[in-house]
């Protein structure tokens, strides 16, 4: 256990370092919004598109990882809107926007990051392939489900049009399809081109964390807490726990492909559950909530199923 504590500390300390910057102003909130829009607008595309174009296709895209992965993403999303709807009493659209939160793992900022102080940089390669369709399938999942469900819901052509708009319009769809594209086509990149996008490339991951930390500063961990526990155990150890027995049980994949499923859905509510929430205004204070405890609750989850993997 000291081990893995060893492994996933340091992750949580670059976090811990952005949140205690903020907390003490020595870094302000207007920093942390211009890093992480560098960030996810630059550094973490460069990252994606970089991986892509190095990726063996035919090896990691194995439809039982993305079955093991995505069946536990639509069953922790129902679960989230039902429980929200029965049991916390919310309307449908607050309902989607809790089972959004359920479902968005966190499978690049402390995802990659975590799978490549575990198992080594090359371990993260099905990660990738997760990660391909995570955001498209997400949003495709929870927008539909908001404009079909939500009382005020517009024409289903209309929601055709937002789903594409924002899927496409999300700077790491862009870079992950772009490098799809370039290894497909085979296309070459120069020497200095490729250079500069590794450079930028290199810096995502520890400045993705420093930024989460300070993210984290805004959001309250006091509101509507019997939902945040729901939502916290679905995220981390239901989603996991479908991701485990699927590609360990039932596809029996190798040892490569299980750690790769089960530590990216083991990671905690991304971002984009709170950007979602703010999206369409509803469910916001909980979707906030939920991303800060989610996030302090998988230093202990994650230790938790690194150990099951390791045993």
């Amino acid at each position: 256990m000291l081990e893995i504590l060893q492994i996933v500390l340091p992750v949580f300390i670059v976090i811990g370092a952005g949140y205690l910057a903020v907390r003490i102003r020595f870094f302000a909130n207007n920093d942390v919004d211009s890093l992480m829009r560098f960030v996810q607008t630059f550094a973490v595309p460069c990252l994606l598109f970089m991986a892509m174009v190095k990726l063996d296709l035919a090896s990691v895209f194995k439809p039982q990882l993305l079955i093991s992965y995505y069946l536990g993403s639509v069953v922790c999303f129902v679960l989230g809107m039902v429980g929200a709807r029965w049991f916390f009493n919310r309307r449908p659209g607050e309902a989607v926007v809790i089972g959004f939160g359920a479902m968005f793992s966190n499978t690049v900022l402390l995802g990659l990051p975590i799978m490549e102080r575990a198992y080594g940089a090359a371990s993260t390669e099905p990660n990738l392939a997760i990660i391909a369709i995570h955001v498209p399938f997400c949003y495709l999942l929870g927008i539909t489900s908001m404009e079909l469900f939500r009382a005020d819901g517009r024409a289903l052509h209309k929601t055709a049009v937002i789903v594409v708009k924002s899927i496409f319009s999300n700077a790491m769809v862009i870079g992950l399809f772009l490098g799809l594209a370039v290894n497909l086509l085979a296309l070459p990149l120069t020497e200095p081109v490729t250079i500069a996008l590794n450079m930028i490339a290199r810096s995502a991951l520890p400045a993705a964390l420093f930024g989460l930390g300070g993210v984290l500063v805004r959001y309250s961990m006091t509101e509507r807490l019997g939902e945040i526990a729901m939502v916290s155990v679905i995220r981390l150890l239901v989603h996991p726990g479908i991701a485990y027995t699927m590609s360990h049980f039932v596809f029996g994949l190798s040892e490569e492909f299980v750690r790769s499923a089960v530590v990216a859905a083991a990671m905690a509510p991304g971002a984009n559950a709170y950007i979602f929430a703010n999206m369409y205004d509803r469910a916001k204070g909980t979707a906030a909530s939920v991303v800060l405890i989610g996030t302090v609750a998988s230093i202990f989850s994650v230790s938790l199923w690194l150990f099951i993997l390791g045993t």
